[in-house]
């Protein structure tokens, strides 16, 4: 019995799988169970950042393997600090609390926010996100996720949560009351259809909360660790959260969040408040640590950004060929939306079978994510398979 088969048979269906069982990969290429070959342009979702077995990473894995598993956060270990370390030099922020995924990383946002406003603002409890935004699927996360396709058929919701537009703040200002503490959006809507706000729009954030003594949460999930061409999405606009929570790309494909805070934050959050078993062990923590290292070193960010900055101008020139077809293209750094006129599905289609990886997000968005180590020349093989495929579909 083959893999999928088993899967199909004893795994539950929450996935809209592709007819594709992958077996290895190295750098932006994947290979599948009869060999063929692709071209990955998802990352696995923006995880595999540094791409897949990365050599640094898997080299650090190895060690740390060999030396040390797992013991409880009860205690030191020393793959933990020198993440933590990492983070704090590179980021506003002063403690960092680590777990396994986003959507712990976005418990750890609401229930810091919740402490917050119970310290300083009188028990307020309301966090402000935006719709499209996605979040997590837990029953907080979900509920903080402003798409009510992510939350049909878990009625009732969680009390405390307010939907506005994204990009406006003339809503955000509005919908602030005073049960509110806290706005928690991201940089760039990943999963909304790769959605950049205007560029006022979180130095409005950022005065809007300073004005109510509030916290701005940013969920850099997504957005975090080199995406944007910046270590972090929130460093594109100058603005800088009480906030941030990783996950993704943090590990390269191991499990690892982080919930990045000021101190004030941080000073609320005491022992009792929250707590992981699996979250920094060392093994993942060695992977985060090397993850961190190579971002780090000089060039490696402009060289993100100058791949980003010739994807996003290759897709412009498709949909100036191809305007009836393609609307536009949005995003930062390597996460590019192509906007079609009509739903996508086919040309992602299209696109696997020509040996390339990419996403179809909110049906009528191509959603580009790469990773980061993606060359110029897989770039442009990419277009021109895109090309090819633009100019054969037929539009309904």
């Amino acid at each position: 019995m083959l893999a999928s088969q088993k899967v199909d048979q004893w795994v539950m269906n929450t996935y809209m799988r592709s007819p594709i069982t992958f077996v290895k990969g190295e750098g932006a290429t994947l290979w599948d169970e009869q060999g063929k070959k692709y071209t990955d342009f998802l990352a696995g979702i923006a995880v595999t950042n540094l791409g897949h077995c990365h050599p640094k990473v898997t080299q650090a894995v190895k060690d740390q393997v060999g030396e040390l598993v797992h013991v409880s956060n009860l205690f030191y270990t020393q793959p933990q600090a020198k993440v933590a370390e990492l983070l704090t030099k590179h980021t506003f922020a002063d403690r960092v609390f680590f777990c396994n995924s986003g959507a712990e990383s976005n418990e750890g946002a609401i229930k810091a926010a919740r402490l917050w406003g119970k310290k300083h603002l009188n028990g307020a409890y309301k966090i402000i996100t935006a719709h499209q935004s996605f979040h997590g699927r837990t029953m907080a996360t979900l509920t903080a996720t402003g798409q009510p396709k992510i939350q049909e058929g878990f009625e009732p919701l969680l009390d405390g949560f307010t939907y506005v537009d994204y990009g406006d703040l003339d809503q955000a200002r509005a919908a602030w009351d005073d049960q509110t503490c806290a706005i928690l959006v991201e940089p760039v809507q990943g999963e909304g259809g790769v959605i950049v706000p205007p560029a006022d729009y979180f130095k409005g954030l950022k005065e809007l909360t300073r004005e109510k003594g509030g916290l701005l949460m940013f969920d850099e999930v997504q957005t975090g660790l080199g995406r944007t061409g910046k270590m972090m999405g929130y460093q594109n606009f100058g603005v800088e959260p009480d906030v941030m929570t990783l996950a993704k790309g943090l590990a390269n494909g191991l499990p690892a969040g982080a919930v990045c805070t000021t101190q004030a934050v941080a000073d609320l959050v005491l022992p009792g408040k929250h707590a992981t078993t699996f979250g920094a062990g060392p093994v993942i923590m060695a992977a985060a640590g090397a993850v961190l290292e190579t971002m780090t070193e000089p060039g490696f960010l402009d060289e993100v950004a100058a791949k980003g900055e010739h994807l996003k101008s290759q897709l412009e020139g498709l949909v100036q060929k191809y305007p009836d077809k393609a609307a536009q293209v949005r995003g930062l750094g390597l996460i590019q939306g192509l906007v079609c006129k009509t739903g996508c599905l086919q040309v992602y289609k299209e696109l696997m079978e020509a040996g390339f990886i990419a996403n179809c997000t909110q049906n009528v968005v191509l959603r580009f994510v790469p990773p980061l180590v993606i060359s110029i020349e897989e770039i442009d093989a990419m277009i021109q398979a895109l090309d090819r495929i633009l100019e054969s579909w037929k539009v309904d």
